[in-house]
């Protein structure tokens, strides 16, 4: 990992710490108004209308929900490079941040679709005038300057979505996929969790841990299919 991996990684991880996981309530809510939106049917859903919680235990495969080949490989570049791994330290690629975004956009986040869309077509067409190249393509070093020219503002090809616009919310849905609920089919064995030390959803925390100022370590890291197995195995 470069410093400047190891910088980036340093300042998100500070800037998140267990507060990421807020982004669990984020992403909850969001499906809950989804799924509250729809009319009533009586027709069993199809694997691309089921719900992406229902859904989370699938894994990508290179053939997603929404995202095509080329698109899930850009997506899933460009979230490495906004979280980028090393031996030891997770990252969007360890976490399975990609399976998130791809079921999150045939999901809660459908409306994004043509969003998505759009700036990866801009996107390519950006990378192909600067590089001659896809972004998957190019080295590491030009990818963050496509994502910090995205990022200020300064990548030419983009009308809809703007670029920073596309950048702010590729950074969000990342962040999302490597810290909410693995329910939603990122934060794949707890990568994000363990990377901050957050212990998950508790189904409970005694008195002396919630006196405790130290990390807890009380109990595994659970998340919520756990609490719904537990829950059933006490009815």
């Amino acid at each position: 990992m470069s410093e400047h991996d190891e910088g980036r990684r340093a300042f998100i991880v500070g800037a998140v710490g267990a507060g990421a996981v807020a982004s669990t309530a984020l992403v909850q809510t969001a499906y809950a108004k989804t799924q509250k939106a729809k009319a009533p049917t009586t027709k069993s859903p199809t694997a691309a209308e089921a719900p992406a919680a229902d859904r989370a235990v699938e894994t990508f495969d290179g053939h997603g929900v929404f995202f095509n080949d080329e698109h899930a490989a850009t997506v899933a570049a460009f979230a490495e490079r906004l979280m980028p791994g090393a031996p030891g330290k997770p990252g969007a690629h360890d976490a399975n941040v990609i399976n998130y975004i791809d079921l999150a956009l045939a999901g809660a986040y459908a409306d994004q679709q043509d969003f998505y869309r759009r700036g990866l077509a801009q996107l390519d067409a950006y990378c192909r005038k600067s590089y001659d190249q896809p972004f998957v393509k190019l080295s590491t070093a030009q990818q963050d300057e496509v994502i910090g020219a995205l990022e200020q503002g300064k990548a030419s090809e983009f009308e809809f979505p703007t670029a920073q616009a596309f950048f702010n919310t590729l950074r969000a849905h990342t962040m999302e996929g490597m810290f909410a609920d693995p329910v939603y089919g990122g934060n794949k064995d707890f990568a994000g969790w363990k990377l901050v030390g957050f212990p998950g959803t508790q189904l409970y925390y005694t008195p002396a841990d919630l006196a405790s100022k130290q990390a807890f370590t009380r109990a595994p890291i659970i998340g919520l299919q756990a609490q719904v197995k537990a829950s059933t195995k006490g009815a």
